[in-house]
């Protein structure tokens, strides 16, 4: 092949990668989350994510630096392309976000906040708070705790 032709061959191809990247925007954060029985996301553009971490709460925009993150319990708001803001209470679960500004959220159990029932949370804090201070073994005092934790977490979602 002479180099003349591999020279427009390879310039041919850098034209078309060229293209195809000016094409893509990073201002777009392309968004999926689930849980086991609801997809709520899938490749979703959207403005912004806020997550409860284990390391802490934290906003995704769009170019965030790549990272994995274990979820906690708390709620994950949503801010979308149209201006909605919707909010969901996770469990627990994990979050990816690539170098190509895409987000993953996977969560345990995820349900809207706008669908939970203030009373029956009120009423499973207070059970919990019980379960708790009353918890004789180690055992027990773990799974009080983590209950506990997650009605609390369920009370703040609902404020």
């Amino acid at each position: 092949m002479s180099v003349l032709r591999h020279l427009t061959r390879t310039n041919g191809l850098l034209a078309k990668v060229t293209r195809e990247i000016s094409k893509r925007s990073y201002a777009d954060m392309s968004f999926t989350f689930s849980s086991p029985g609801n997809a709520y996301y899938q490749n979703a553009n959207v403005k912004q994510v806020d997550v409860p971490s284990l390391s802490g709460s934290f906003g995704i925009l769009p170019e965030h630096v790549p990272s994995l993150a274990v979820l906690k319990p708390g709620v994950v708001t949503v801010f979308e392309e149209d201006g909605a803001v919707k909010k969901y209470f996770v469990s627990g679960g994990n979050i990816t976000i690539n170098d190509d500004s895409s987000v993953q959220v996977l969560a345990e159990e995820a349900h809207p906040v706008d669908r939970l029932d203030a009373q029956a949370i009120r009423d499973g804090l207070a059970k919990s708070q019980q379960e708790l201070n009353s918890a004789t073994t180690d055992i027990q005092k773990a799974e009080a705790q983590i209950s506990f934790e997650c009605y609390e977490a369920l009370s703040k979602a609902l404020e």
